[in-house]
């Protein structure tokens, strides 16, 4: 489980393809002093798992499902990853529950700067946005986020970065066009769930 809250931002150093899966390599070398093999580390909020490390990089293998359900096809030797270790249940839990189980992907609308903040639009999936709130959770690409405003019209998602976000993520090199991974607020895909099996008429 994640929190959100970005520790480092990787580059990929190295990208090996197959038939049915990829492995990356990802330079991280404040990660790497936390990671062992076979933990799980989220990169642009996929939850992967490391198979290998060297003093200032960690490799994971990627499935071709992943691959097709996230943004990860898109990176290229050095696009910068929002990278995050798991969360430790001991530490004050920030941000908000991430599973690193990317729900779809987004597309950058557009990024516009302002004196304190930056304005993101990402336009998602139609059947993602029934589970976005105003004033509600949302990750993109592995970054917790308060949802600014939703419309349902054209299913534009804005939310709003502050200085710390983009100094620390990724979203700071966004351009329209651009894919990121969303995952919803599992708590609203659990209301969902029960509300359809009639869990709260007492059946």
């Amino acid at each position: 489980m994640f929190t959100g809250l970005i520790t480092e931002v990787g580059k990929v150093k190295k990208i090996e393809s197959g038939e049915s899966s990829a492995i990356f390599t990802i330079t991280a070398p404040d990660s790497v002093l936390d990671l062992a093999i076979g933990d799980s580390i989220a990169v642009n909020g996929t939850c992967l798992t490391v198979t290998s490390l060297t003093p200032d990089a960690f490799t994971a293998d990627v499935m071709i499902q992943t691959l097709s359900l996230t943004s990860l096809a898109q990176l290229v030797v050095g696009s910068p990853t929002n990278l995050e270790l798991a969360a430790k249940m001991d530490l004050r839990m920030g941000g908000h529950i991430v599973q690193g189980h990317v729900d779809g992907t987004g597309t950058v609308v557009q990024l516009l700067p302002g004196d304190k903040w930056a304005k993101l639009d990402v336009k998602a999936p139609a059947h993602l946005t029934k589970y976005v709130v105003p004033q509600g959770s949302i990750a993109l690409d592995g970054v917790s986020l308060t949802v600014g405003s939703i419309d349902d019209s054209t299913d534009i998602i804005t939310v709003w970065l502050i200085p710390e976000t983009l100094a620390k993520t990724n979203l700071s090199h966004k351009a329209p066009g651009d894919l990121v991974n969303i995952e919803v607020d599992v708590l609203a895909k659990y209301v969902e769930r029960l509300v359809s099996k009639g869990a709260l008429d007492g059946r």
